[in-house]
């Protein structure tokens, strides 16, 4: 399973693809973006965070100041504090996505740059995706940061059993955990024989077996947020296989006995 911070890199890659491709592939690439998000567990509850008492609404009809004329001064203002700037991005780029709101008219009307589609788009990157990453850059920068490399240890003068860290899951424990991989595998296979794109079953490939190591791990947090994210990429591709609610029904019981 990919670290943090290989997640985190992918993530400021994916915003670099975003801001240097050309303009015909941005939408796409605005889509490999928001699923680095999906892809990373931090990521993803991060953004679920800032985002769920966020007004999203009332936020598009304080930020997008409209002004008269072909190449008036229409502007997008983002919001003062992180956590809604975030939100706004987030939600913004999801629309773009979906397409419910059309990427083109969007920059002739709010990043109008002597006509051109290439000069707004590249205005839109410095100020929305360059603002994203910066804010990513500043909350996870001790993730960002190298490892310290550690010195080099003596040799013990006598080796001693390994400690265990934890108690060795119970028979019902093993069994739920039997169960749930199971039915990943299941879901797995059900992907690869889906009409779904093959990023789209690799993303879910991915988190599929990234939730099948935090369930043999235990790790209730990333357990949480995996499903969190599964359950978005659903929503996103429309694609519900038979086993979908057995599975996330298994996990929930599984979590309620950990």
């Amino acid at each position: 399973m990919e670290n943090t911070k290989t997640q985190l890199t992918d993530f400021l890659n994916k915003c670099e693809e975003v801001k240097n491709c050309k303009f015909i592939m941005a939408t796409t690439k605005i889509k490999d973006l928001l699923k680095s998000i999906v892809n990373s567990a931090e990521l993803y509850e991060l953004f679920n965070t800032v985002a769920a008492n966020f007004d999203y609404v009332a936020a598009k009809q304080k930020c997008f100041v409209e002004e008269g004329g072909v190449y008036g001064n229409s502007k997008v203002v983002l919001p003062d504090t992180v956590g809604d700037r975030l939100a706004f991005i987030f939600c913004l780029l999801v629309e773009f996505d979906r397409n419910d709101i059309n990427f083109n008219a969007f920059l002739q009307k709010f990043y109008p740059k002597d006509g051109s589609y290439y000069a707004s788009y590249h205005l839109f990157c410095d100020e929305v995706i360059g603002s994203l990453q910066a804010i990513i850059c500043d909350i996870f920068q001790k993730e960002l940061e190298e490892p310290q490399q550690s010195l080099p240890q003596p040799e013990p003068i006598a080796q001693l059993p390994p400690v265990q860290s934890a108690l060795p899951p119970s028979p019902n424990a093993a069994s739920s955990i039997n169960v749930i991989c199971m039915l990943i595998e299941s879901e797995k296979e059900n992907i690869e024989s889906s009409p779904l794109s093959d990023e789209d079953k690799e993303a879910a490939a991915a988190m599929l077996e990234s939730l099948a190591d935090a369930v043999r791990a235990g790790d209730k947090a990333l357990i949480k947020s995996l499903t969190c994210g599964y359950n978005y990429f659903v929503m996103q591709t429309v694609f519900v296989s038979g086993v979908l609610s057995s599975l996330f029904e298994a996990v929930g019981d599984y979590l309620q006995n950990l």
